[in-house]
């Protein structure tokens, strides 16, 4: 007996033609922009270096994720943000971010070797920073939550209606987490005032962005969600600043999220008690003799007429402020005993 006929699947309705932001063009810096990216980006630098050895001399106990190699990515971000009502929040590697919101390198480094003067009080470490007064919503240890908690404050933002901004910071390890998914659903849903970067180092933890995500085009995640992307160059600082302008741009006309993937690289483990075998010495040099984002910026330094004296003396001056902050950290006391029933709970007790 023959077989009637298959129906037809029903063609599905044509999408209608999203807007989408523009491509962003690199932030065209003065000579005086750009100097004080370099020196934000080489501050970074230094102190990560400095952090990384303080832990190995036994100082910072606990775990330790540094930031070198990404220092153009906050920087560039960060810069273009309205310090008076934009927020950030970021994951565990966070000494990058917060040096890059202006805060005071001593009590970030107090705050790694435990100590009182820290900006959470000792009691944080490197993976728990955070500053009220500067709308730095942490450092968080938990993989991918802080961008369900962003997610929240852009909600804050709209509710409130106070035109702020939030810039929630995720590696690509994190970004096939669940709860980023559900989170882009909602800020989409509402039309929040969220920019998702997310910091493609290229290797999470251990394991390299290609074996571990089905699509590794991380811009591309929010497009079942309606929710555009930039791919950025995140070793280019003035490539950065561009795109953060960008990004602005469309969320404060009330467009909803965006998200940015920023192309960038650590040059050291995922924490300090990585080994990183997982690539090779060759690789990790080529990228540092390629494409280093503190030496960009200092070529194009150069090429605007910053001399190599002055440029000397801005190292100088960076290196004597880290020193400074790693022996404040090293001197300032301990918190006391009783500070263990302190910030146990929000309300009075």
């Amino acid at each position: 007996m023959a077989k009637a006929p298959a129906k037809k699947a029903s063609a599905p309705p044509a999408t209608p033609n999203r807007e989408r932001p523009d491509e962003p063009q690199p932030y065209k810096a003065s000579k005086a922009e750009l100097l004080d990216f370099y020196k934000q980006m080489l501050l970074i630098r230094r102190f990560e270096e400095k952090a990384g050895q303080l832990y190995g001399l036994g100082f910072i106990g606990g775990f330790c994720h540094l930031y070198i190699g990404q220092e153009a990515v906050a920087v560039g971000l960060q810069s273009a943000l309205d310090g008076e009502k934009d927020s950030v929040i970021t994951g565990y590697r966070d000494h990058g971010h917060m040096l890059a919101y202006g805060i005071d390198p001593k009590v970030i480094m107090a705050e790694l070797t435990g100590r009182a003067a820290g900006i959470s009080k000792g009691k944080g470490g490197s993976m728990h920073m955070f500053s009220t007064e500067k709308k730095f919503y942490g450092g968080h240890g938990i993989v991918g939550a802080q961008v369900s908690l962003g997610t929240g404050l852009a909600f804050n933002h709209k509710y409130s209606e106070d035109g702020g901004v939030c810039l929630a910071y995720f590696g690509d390890g994190a970004s096939n987490q669940g709860q980023v998914y559900e989170s882009f659903n909602m800020a989409e849903l509402w039309k929040l005032p969220i920019i998702y970067v997310i910091e493609n180092n290229q290797y999470a933890m251990g394991t390299s962005v290609n074996r571990a995500s089905s699509e590794d085009q991380l811009y591309r995640r929010g497009e079942s969600f309606r929710i555009p992307g930039i791919q950025v160059d995140g070793m280019d600082v003035l490539a950065c600043r561009g795109a953060a302008e960008e990004a602005l741009a469309w969320v404060r006309a009330g467009k909803g999220p965006l998200i940015l993937e920023m192309k960038t690289y650590r040059y050291r483990g995922h924490s300090m008690s990585d080994p990183a075998k997982y690539r090779s010495r060759d690789e990790v040099q080529a990228v540092r003799d390629k494409s280093d984002p503190i030496e960009h910026a200092k070529k194009l330094l150069e090429e605007m007429g910053v001399k190599e004296d002055e440029l000397k003396a801005v190292e100088q001056e960076i290196r004597k402020q880290v020193n400074e902050a790693a022996d404040f950290a090293e001197q300032t006391p301990e918190p006391e005993p009783g500070e263990l029933y302190t910030d146990v709970l929000v309300e009075s007790y």
